[in-house]
């Protein structure tokens, strides 16, 4: 099986296939660094905030209590990453299969994280300390707002990753192919559980989430490298 950094899968998409335009690697970049940084601060944080079990709160429920503004601004800077990075995978993926729609759905899911940013959850089951066990009696217009852009993100990068998934099976990588469709169907099973209410569920979407993240931050660095 070909390897994510194998020399057949560097040459599946060659770098002439990359426009030589200003900025475009600075661009990518963006998306590279995106998803680790949210990644980063969100896993720091569910390790060492009190009160937090990511078997029971989402990583969105980080936005609230005395440090919640560290997880609203990691929402903020790395939708603005992703919305502006799309740029630089648009380019390095023009003319090729999916090179329309995968930037699309990178730009709309970072998009989707600044309004998950800009709208805060409600406090939930026990976080942060002191807030009373199990859900709200009623949701505030933000929660819903939040609850929103968050369909929006977790929907265009299941998306995204489904039409990576089929950029490079067309481009003959089998290990991106696989490794892209794995994502998104990681994120599409593990948001699944945690809608139907099943246990642990806020941790197999945080694993879906962060696996999809990654594989877009995984292409966006792959192309840097290559333009």
């Amino acid at each position: 099986m070909t390897t994510l950094h194998s020399p057949t899968a560097t040459a599946a998409v060659p770098a002439a296939a990359v426009p030589a335009r200003p900025g475009t690697r600075a661009l990518l970049a963006c998306v590279a660094v995106a998803s680790p940084l949210w990644a980063a601060v969100s896993l720091i944080q569910a390790a060492t905030r009190e009160g937090f079990d990511l078997t029971r709160h989402p990583l969105s429920a980080l936005s609230n209590g005395s440090l919640g503004w560290l997880q609203i601004a990691n929402f903020l800077v790395a939708g603005v990453l992703l919305t502006v990075g799309a740029t630089g995978l648009r380019r390095a993926l023009h003319g090729t299969a999916g090179g329309t729609w995968a930037p699309r759905l990178v730009r709309i899911a970072g998009l989707g994280m600044i309004a998950a940013g800009l709208f805060v959850m409600d406090p939930a089951d026990g976080f942060p300390v002191g807030t009373p066990y199990g859900p709200p009696a009623t949701l505030t217009w933000h929660s819903y707002a939040h609850f929103a852009a968050g369909s929006v993100t977790f929907t265009s990068l299941i998306a995204a990753c489904y039409v990576l998934g089929r950029h490079f099976h067309r481009a003959g990588d089998r290990g991106y192919t696989i490794a892209s469709r794995a994502a998104g169907t990681a994120l599409l099973l593990g948001n699944g559980w945690a809608m139907s209410g099943g246990e642990a569920g806020t941790l197999t979407l945080a694993v879906g989430a962060v696996g999809a993240l990654l594989l877009v931050a995984a292409v966006a660095a792959r192309h840097r490298r290559g333009h």
